[in-house]
């Protein structure tokens, strides 16, 4: 099969699996992001995320080696770090996710001199992208990928979206459709080869299946939620992404995680469970009152949970899975 390097998954909504690629679809991934996001060698990328995610290595490692757009590594995150690393060249592109974007707007170090804004890697709230176009002029630009395929779609707009649900449109290469259950499927020479050791008809010849709940119109495409991630309250379903968008547009959220437990009333199926990190002083009752505003009052959170920060897997991401373990066994450590 001619495999040139594995990747592994994310293990946001389970166990961890293995990818095999080939050296023409890693190629074509960086093919597909340099050309759709017009990334040129005047402009060198900023690392200050890690290489050896699947993000940081298709739009850092990949361009400079098969591109040769330069890499300017930063020390670290921090805000002077990164201004430290955008004062080495007159304009420059930078990858980042949300909560980077946040802290460097908090402490007002975003670079001025950035000419490409790129956030992936977890969801990009509509407040955050608004406020700091309205700041700095910078559209931070929505890049929406996965493992198993690289780069899927991306916002090239610019002007800030207005639908947090909005991943942007089909990268140059990739092709995107629904299956039949409403998910997204994705066709390229990206694609990855196969799952390994074992493989999965998921993903096989140049198709990804995904789990992402989609719509799909006018070539854009619009995040609904996580097929095996839905809560099922007494019958009716909700995606946890619907419900962390409208809390996410409270202006002291942070940053938050949804997600369904078992619940004590056998009719009602699960409940809904809500872990914030938030500003001191906010509690859950105001958040209840803020989101009636925007859901039905069956889709409120049961449960809250609110913690100084949301800790992260080794992968960097955000875990459901990991959470709702942590949710369940709260009475057990």
């Amino acid at each position: 099969m001619g495999i040139a390097h594995l990747k592994i998954t994310s293990a946001s909504s389970g166990a961890a699996r293995l990818i095999a690629f080939t050296g023409e679809q890693l190629a074509a991934d960086a093919d597909n992001i340099v050309s759709t996001m017009g990334l040129r060698r005047e402009w060198p990328n900023l690392g200050v995320i890690s290489l050896a995610h699947s993000y940081g290595f298709s739009n850092l490692v990949l361009p400079l080696v098969l591109h040769g757009i330069p890499l300017i590594l930063g020390e670290s995150p921090l805000p002077e770090s990164v201004r430290k690393a955008a004062s080495i060249t007159s304009e420059s592109t930078l990858p980042a996710v949300p909560a980077l974007w946040r802290a460097w707007f908090e402490a007002k170090s975003i670079p001025a001199n950035i000419r490409v804004a790129i956030s992936a890697g977890a969801p990009l709230s509509i407040a955050l992208e608004q406020a700091i176009y309205q700041a700095h002029g910078l559209k931070l630009h929505n890049f929406y990928g996965s493992t198993e395929c690289g780069g899927i779609a991306y916002d090239a707009t610019s002007a800030p979206r207005e639908d947090a649900a909005i991943a942007g449109t089909a990268l140059r290469g990739v092709k995107v459709a629904t299956t039949p259950n409403g998910c997204l499927e994705v066709r390229g020479s990206a694609v990855g080869e196969t799952y390994w050791p074992e493989p999965h008809p998921t993903l096989a010849d140049r198709r990804f299946r995904t789990s992402d709940l989609v719509d799909i119109a006018d070539g854009t495409v619009y995040l609904r939620g996580r097929l095996g991630d839905q809560i099922n309250v007494a019958g009716r379903k909700v995606s946890p992404e619907t419900i962390e968008r409208a809390l996410q547009s409270h202006p002291q959220v942070r940053d938050c995680l949804v997600f369904g437990a078992p619940s004590p009333d056998l009719e009602r199926t699960e409940i809904i469970v809500a872990c914030i990190a938030s500003e001191a002083g906010l509690d859950c009752d105001t958040l209840k009152q803020f989101l009636l505003r925007e859901l039905p009052a069956w889709q409120l959170p049961r449960e809250w949970m609110f913690m100084p920060t949301l800790a992260v897997n080794q992968r960097g991401k955000l875990s459901r899975f990991e959470w709702r373990e942590r949710y369940l066994n709260r009475g057990s450590n």
